[in-house]
């Protein structure tokens, strides 16, 4: 039986030229322009480095994907996994039309609906019925069609009350529940959906898992899906592909290629350390100089993280705010996004001094697995400062069972429970 082939991408890559605005300077511009008459290759595809964050580069050109080729067929639901960075977002807006690739063409067949950010394509002026239309119209649709499937519009995105309100009094999570019922309902043959459910409450999520799940199987229509929940990606796709660097380092199985990305993945960060707070991780606000999950139950604090061990989660930074007093918290997180749970404290710390802080998770609590830090610090008033989502990564393992036949204890935490024997 012949595939039916509803997007194709063949030998995509997207170069960008750092800290410029366009594709360069004139004297660039005039340099390709003159190739491009001769029939010649454009002279900077054959420089630029790989998009690896993590390096400091010495070209100014960097290539954000390079050579990306596969094909979706209709009726699946294709995952897109990889770190911040790893080109996905790219992906998804030269597959979306919203910017074109460097080199490489993508042919699709039918009407291609994009939530790649927060109130894509809303005017924050009108309101949210004026924008259900807006937004309708510029995937193609008639007033007569959107009108037909204003009431289920509505209906799903909880906004009844407020539909008539300009969307620029709309909170995040309202703007999203919208924007993704627009693009839901309106009936395209591709549905491209990023990281923005992320902003929804869990409720708003299994609505919209749901709703993909009714799209794609039950008519029979296209998803392509980025998320970091690895549960929802695992869940709800039938093929997964994943990326490093802007390029597939994996495609098929869901469990397979995410097991395969997590096991990659697992090896990241415990500790992070800088010389200064200009190189040090943070923003203008707050200034990492020295992070680490430090095996506090041996003197040796890099030694392997057992499930007796008491862990220490340490924090040296720099506040280089006017606010004396800020907070700081963590959400403790396994490798497929699952939250097992959150911590925060007041901070009383020095202007630009140096402030040292540590958390301790006790022995026996979590299970052997690889888990990752989700650190934020605010002000009082909860105005965010600084935050990364893949701050620091480790792994606790069971030694005393991984060197029988007993396989992993169930569930996320495995604290010891205290037993009487009544009688």
């Amino acid at each position: 039986m012949e595939k039916d082939i509803i997007l194709k991408a063949e030998n995509i890559s997207k170069q960008y030229r750092l800290g410029q605005v366009g594709t360069g300077t004139i004297s660039h511009d005039l340099n390709r322009w003159w190739h491009k008459i001769r029939g010649k290759e454009d002279p900077y595809l054959k420089i630029g480095e790989t998009n690896d964050r993590t390096v400091k580069g010495t070209s100014e050109y960097v290539w954000a994907l390079q050579d990306i080729n596969f094909e979706v067929e209709r009726g699946e639901v294709l995952g897109i996994i990889g770190k911040n960075g790893a080109g996905k977002s790219t992906l998804l807006k030269i597959l979306s039309k919203v910017t074109a690739p460097t080199t490489g063409s993508i042919k699709s067949k039918g009407r291609i609906a994009s939530l790649l950010e927060v109130g894509t394509g809303f005017h924050t002026e009108m309101t949210g019925r004026e924008n259900i239309f807006l937004n309708g119209a510029i995937l193609g649709m008639t007033k007569k069609e959107i009108a037909s499937k204003l009431d289920e519009i509505i209906e799903f995105s909880g906004c009844e009350r407020y539909i008539d309100t300009p969307v620029k009094r709309y909170s995040s999570g309202m703007t999203v529940r919208l924007a993704f019922a627009v693009a839901a309902f309106l009936e395209p043959e591709i549905l491209v959906v990023d990281e923005v459910l992320a902003v929804g409450d869990a409720e708003f999520q299994k609505k919209a898992i749901g709703k993909m799940q009714d799209i794609s199987r039950g008519q029979g229509r296209t998803v392509l899906f980025v998320s970091h929940n690895m549960a929802a990606v695992e869940t709800l796709c039938t093929r997964v592909i994943s990326m490093k660097n802007g390029t597939l380092c994996g495609n098929g199985n869901p469990t397979k290629v995410i097991s395969e990305y997590l096991q990659s993945s697992s090896s990241s960060e415990r500790v992070i350390s800088f010389d200064s707070i200009e190189t040090a991780k943070g923003n203008d606000n707050i200034r990492v100089l020295y992070a680490a999950i430090e095996n506090a139950s041996s003197e040796n604090k890099n030694d392997i993280i057992d499930v007796t061990s008491d862990i220490d989660f340490r924090v040296k930074f720099v506040n280089q705010t006017n606010k004396q007093r800020i907070s700081m918290g963590f959400d403790l997180m396994t490798i497929k996004g699952d939250v097992v749970f959150g911590s925060g404290t007041k901070i009383n710390s020095i202007t630009n001094g140096i402030t040292e802080i540590a958390c301790r998770i006790p022995s026996n609590f979590l299970n052997d697995d690889a888990y990752q830090i989700y650190v934020y610090f605010h002000t009082d008033e909860m105005s965010g400062l600084f935050y990364d989502e893949e701050f620091l990564s480790f792994e606790i393992k069971d030694v005393k069972r991984e060197s029988g036949y007993l396989g992993k204890v169930n569930g996320m935490v495995r604290p010891q429970l205290e037993w009487d024997i009544i009688s």
